[in-house]
């Protein structure tokens, strides 16, 4: 019989804790799992992946309604909605989701704990219940840490006022603003912009960085910068906050260049911070850096403590659900086995949830010319795609990048309706061996007609045409 009341300690029912919480109950040991919210799911569920994709979802659904002039006549002019009512649907999703998660626990025994956990030792765990004082007494083998993380918040910028949002607390928003100051242009920032642009607010964008999304291709992030200020939103980039402060007309931002800008509401999207302070990790004698992470080995073990895992958002990089998932997975099989020879892949494809949508997968045309790496490029634009033209949805492109002596798929990236499905056909493409991994798949291969993914076929021809005519 253990010594410890578990074999495992989970902390966090995001992706992240759900995925190690899952593999290692299935795999007989006696797994707990402590939420310090009263709800399962985590930040992604609550206030990152999910309510924000569900409503941004919703903004494109008025969208394409009022693009199509025989449904604005049969119903006598195009939909308004306000922003409450938009994200009644992402509450709607987020219902959904926690039944569905609760009940994966439920059904697979686990002990589900709702409260605050913090280390008395590197054994032990205090957990105070969600609203009580009386603290319960835990003890585990192993632990796996999954706490997620929260937006930064500097301490010069007032929170309390009910102007002044962050992404967490905007979903608390209940009216439809006439403008709005986001500053950070990352991805939150840019896919917020996005929603609020198409409800028809006045959107200004603060870039601190020289250009948007500066991880991606340049080509896609030119496409966006320009489809974002053709549809009225505001950029100023290179930019930082001297001060921010309120009144009765609004949320002023002075910018250390002079400029002031002036909007009704105020969205603060820059950075993240993990959620590590209830955990009182001084016990264990673990730190965390600056972001509030802490550094792990290749098996997701804190350094200094193999006992203590740790995935997720917590330590950085990159930061995704997806791969919160699998990195659960794979530190609890080397608590299982101890040993996991699966890893997280090469190439992990990027979505974000700007309206259209941007994907993409592997090199970028810089790195690769920083690499010095020979290469070409084939392009699809989805105007002339026959499915784009029913749907409506025509803005957008799909860029392959190349060898130019072998033909091997080295990038792929996509910006226009549904670029986050559709970046899934090249990332399979690129995961083959040999010849496999060519542009003459999408040559050779019939795709279904008419599909988006067609775009493939299209990019690879356009792209030996380029070849040929060298």
């Amino acid at each position: 019989m253990s010594k410890y009341d578990y074999d495992v300690i989970v902390v966090g029912t995001g992706p992240g804790g759900e995925g190690a919480a899952m593999k290692a109950c299935k795999e007989g040991k006696k797994v707990a799992i402590i939420e310090k919210h009263k709800a399962v799911g985590g930040g992604c569920t609550h206030w990152g992946t999910i309510p924000s994709k569900a409503l941004r979802q919703a903004v494109q659904g008025v969208i394409q309604f009022n693009r199509n002039r025989w449904f604005k006549q049969a119903c006598g002019g195009p939909i308004q909605l306000s922003f409450p009512q938009l994200l009644s649907s992402a509450i709607d999703v987020i219902k959904r989701q926690v039944d569905m998660r609760s009940n994966f626990y439920e059904r697979n025994n686990l002990d589900l704990i709702f409260g605050s956990a913090s280390f008395v030792d590197d054994n032990t765990m205090h957990v105070r219940p969600y609203k009580s004082d009386v603290i319960k007494e835990i003890t585990a083998e192993t632990f796996v840490l999954a706490p997620g993380s929260h937006p930064y918040r500097p301490e010069d910028v007032d929170f309390t006022d009910s102007n002044i949002f962050d992404s967490d607390t905007i979903l608390r928003l209940d009216f439809t603003p006439r403008s709005i100051t986001i500053y950070g242009a990352g991805v939150i920032g840019c896919e917020y912009a996005s929603i609020f642009q198409a409800l028809g607010v006045k959107v200004n964008l603060i870039n601190t960085q020289s250009t948007l999304l500066a991880f991606l291709d340049e080509e896609i992030v030119h496409a966006l910068s320009h489809d974002m200020r053709k549809q009225g939103v505001v950029i100023r980039s290179s930019e930082e906050y001297e001060s921010i402060s309120s009144d009765e007309n609004g949320i002023t931002t002075q910018l250390v260049s002079g400029k002031k800008i002036k909007s009704d509401i105020f969205l603060w999207a820059n950075g993240r911070t993990g959620n590590f302070k209830d955990l009182a990790l001084g016990n264990v004698s673990i730190e965390t850096n600056s972001r509030g992470q802490v550094n792990v080995n290749g098996h997701y073990q804190i350094d200094g403590k193999e006992h203590i895992y740790a995935v997720g958002d917590f330590i950085g990089y990159p930061s995704l659900a997806s791969a919160a998932y699998d990195q659960g997975r794979f530190a609890a099989t080397h608590i299982v086995d101890g040993f996991c020879d699966a890893k997280l892949i090469k190439d992990i494809p990027t979505g974000i949830y700007t309206n259209p949508e941007i994907s993409s997968v592997g090199y970028t045309e810089k790195e690769l010319t920083d690499q010095k790496v020979p290469y070409e490029t084939g392009y699809s634009r989805f105007d002339s795609l026959a499915r784009a033209q029913i749907t409506g949805e025509t803005q957008g492109l799909l860029k392959i990048i190349f060898h130019s002596d072998t033909l091997q798929i080295l990038g792929v990236h996509c910006f226009g309706d549904q670029a986050a499905e559709i970046i899934h056909i090249g990332q399979a493409i690129m995961s083959q061996k040999g010849e496999a991994n060519t542009l003459l798949y999408f040559t050779n291969t019939t795709f279904n007609y008419p599909t988006m993914a067609e775009a493939y076929r299209v990019a690879a021809l356009n792209g030996l045409n380029r070849l040929e005519n060298h």
